[in-house]
């Protein structure tokens, strides 16, 4: 019998980084230039046939890029699994705000066996890149190690970049550091069911897809 999985999966990051963008491309396949600012939270499905016995149903946590300095965070994080932290390449000041959206994060909600939950980093609106800009592979590859995140990826929800494999990445360590996966035998019973944990040597910070 096929199982179907359900996990609530956090987009933070500061005002105007593409949160709402990536969603949308990632959920709908459009993209827009003139979505307005989230204000509180908003949600989003993305059903994934993993494999032939498993549906995954993500839900996604659209967080207003304002919310990190008000009190709700906290209710808004609960039961979280995993979580996409954006920036935007073009604006510097969303990079240094990353490291506070993850102490925040980290704050705030934890998996069952007391880690933090998985964090992929996105690199947003690299459409926007000049040609000549040095790649930021070295750096954010040092940043994610030193920083805890399980991987990165250089995005655009414009061009439809890595979004997906960012996604996939995710799901990837969220499937393989949670202990207990619920379980919808049917649509009336929810149920616990045991999950063994692999080992995570092969998991690394890279913008490759080999996660």
């Amino acid at each position: 019998m096929q199982q179907e999985l359900l996990f609530k999966v956090l987009v933070i990051g500061d005002l105007g980084v593409g949160k709402t963008s990536i969603i949308k491309r990632y959920v709908h396949q459009i993209f827009s230039q003139h979505y307005r600012a989230t204000i509180g939270v908003d949600f989003a499905l993305k059903v994934l046939q993993w494999n032939p016995d498993t549906v995954i149903r993500l839900q996604l946590w659209d967080i207003a890029g304002q919310e990190r300095y008000g009190n709700m965070t906290r209710v808004y994080y609960r039961e979280a699994v995993g979580a996409l932290v954006v920036f935007d390449v073009t604006r510097a000041s969303t990079f240094d705000a990353v490291l506070k959206w993850k102490e925040d994060l980290d704050s705030k909600v934890t998996l069952n066996h007391g880690r933090p939950v998985p964090a992929v980093l996105l690199a947003n609106k690299s459409d926007q890149l000049a040609s000549q800009q040095a790649s930021q592979q070295p750096k954010l590859d040092s940043f994610c190690r030193e920083n805890g995140f399980v991987g990165w990826f250089e995005t655009s929800a414009k061009e439809n970049a890595k979004i997906e494999e960012a996604a996939h990445c995710l799901v990837q360590h969220i499937l393989h550091n949670e202990e207990s996966l619920v379980v919808e035998r049917e649509p009336s019973s929810l149920v616990l069911s045991a999950y063994t944990n692999t080992t995570k040597d092969h998991l690394h910070c890279s913008a490759c897809t080999k996660c």
